[in-house]
């Protein structure tokens, strides 16, 4: 197994990353005075990786990660980096390496305050590595302010230091920065290989695998969690049920309620433990004894860990609505086929008997003005209109195709 199991479906990225990490290898060998890395080569200092949702963005940037910290024996015989069993490979893979920084952020953007501390690791050498790797995998959340702190990194880089951005597409990035970088792009993997790693390396049943790869169309994490997770089965069968519930405007407002509710009761779940547990380690942090008060002049430490916690209870309801968004807009991509007479598979072949019913109902062009208001709704969210709002507002479009 190695560090590229995991990369579905993305045979040219992973032939260019693999040829990046033998000149990047070659390099440390040959000099270990870290020179900056050559024109020529293959390898550079910054990668900007592009794909749609699902692709494996972040997936190939810790694998390209894992690969540069190789340290297999095999690689003098001419064996290639990212062997996937050397300490190199399992830490980086496993997140526990000292020279790979994996940022996530479960809030809707990444500040300038946490986007300084990244560049100041950057400066340093590697501890015990072979390369100080930066992974941004929410490269597209960064704000401007922080993507100005960025850009003097990804200019003037230290010589073993590699920055891997991950967002989903070139427009996502400042200017200033793609420019900078190299870029790699991913495409949607193919549904077979998606079931395919379902099977082989999740023990899923090969019929569940299929049906969970076609209705998410390739989005590997979301086909894992829909194969695994009963509960996201119910979610999205409540989901798709909402195209026959819109025929009124009654109709129209409880299903849009039921929605916001389902997304914030998602949010909730996901949310509790986690602050719960953040919550009693920063009161033990700051000296409170077990049920007593906390520490003079600590209130707004708890504050701003309280606003912390709400934002990223907002960013989860997002995430939420977004994941029932994309599953409406899948079905009324079905409903289209089917009034073309496309050839194209069907996703969602649970439900054909409502794709059925509501193509013969309505037109092509009803259809597609269904989709684009999908589109808007998700648009709205992203400016921070009212989630209710925009949902109500969606679901009357959808009524009046």
């Amino acid at each position: 197994m190695t560090v590229w199991d995991d990369l579905v479906g993305q045979d040219r990225v992973q032939e260019q990353l693999a040829a990046a990490a033998r000149d990047a290898d070659a390099l440390v060998t040959a000099d270990g005075a870290g020179e900056s890395v050559s024109p020529g080569s293959k390898m550079t200092h910054a990668w900007l990786f592009t794909g749609p949702p699902g692709s494996g963005r972040a997936t190939a940037a810790r694998a390209f990660a894992a690969a540069l910290q190789c340290t297999s024996p095999d690689r003098a015989l001419g064996g290639a980096p990212g062997c996937g069993f050397c300490d190199g490979c399992h830490t980086s893979l496993i997140g526990t390496h000292a020279d790979v920084e994996v940022v996530r952020t479960d809030l809707l953007s990444i500040g300038v305050k946490e986007t300084r501390e990244l560049v100041r690791r950057a400066q340093l050498s590697p501890a015990v590595g072979r390369w100080q790797v930066i992974v941004l995998e929410d490269a597209d959340r960064l704000t401007e302010g922080a993507g100005n702190v960025l850009l003097k990194a990804v200019e003037e880089p230290a010589p073993r230091t590699v920055w891997l951005l991950c967002a989903p597409s070139l427009e996502d990035v400042l200017p200033t920065i793609r420019s900078r970088c190299r870029h790699l792009t991913l495409r949607t993997p193919p549904v077979d290989a998606v079931a395919d790693v379902l099977i082989r390396r999740d023990g899923i049943d090969p019929e569940r695998a299929a049906s969970a790869a076609r209705a998410t169309q390739g989005h590997i994490d979301r086909a894992r969690r829909l194969a695994t997770d009963e509960r996201a089965r119910s979610r999205r069968a409540a989901v798709l049920k909402l195209p026959l519930r819109v025929e009124d405007i009654g109709g129209c407002l409880k299903a849009a309620q039921e929605l916001i509710d389902t997304a914030t009761d998602d949010a909730k779940q996901v949310s509790e433990e986690v602050d719960a547990k953040e919550t009693e380690e920063m009161k033990a942090a700051l000296g409170a004894a077990a049920g007593g008060r906390l520490p003079r002049g600590t209130a707004g430490v708890m504050k701003e860990l309280e606003d912390r916690q709400k934002r990223r209870k907002t960013r989860t309801q997002r995430d939420s609505l977004d994941l029932a968004l994309t599953d409406l807009t899948g079905f009324y991509r079905d409903v289209l086929a089917i009034q073309l007479g496309s050839r194209i598979a069907i996703a969602n072949t649970d439900v054909e008997d409502a794709l059925d019913r509501v193509a013969r109902s309505s037109t092509p062009e009803r259809t597609l003005r269904r989709i684009e208001a999908v589109i808007a709704c998700r648009r709205a969210l992203d400016r921070n209109v009212a989630p209710l709002l925009a949902v109500e507002a969606m679901t009357m479009a959808l009524r009046a195709g």
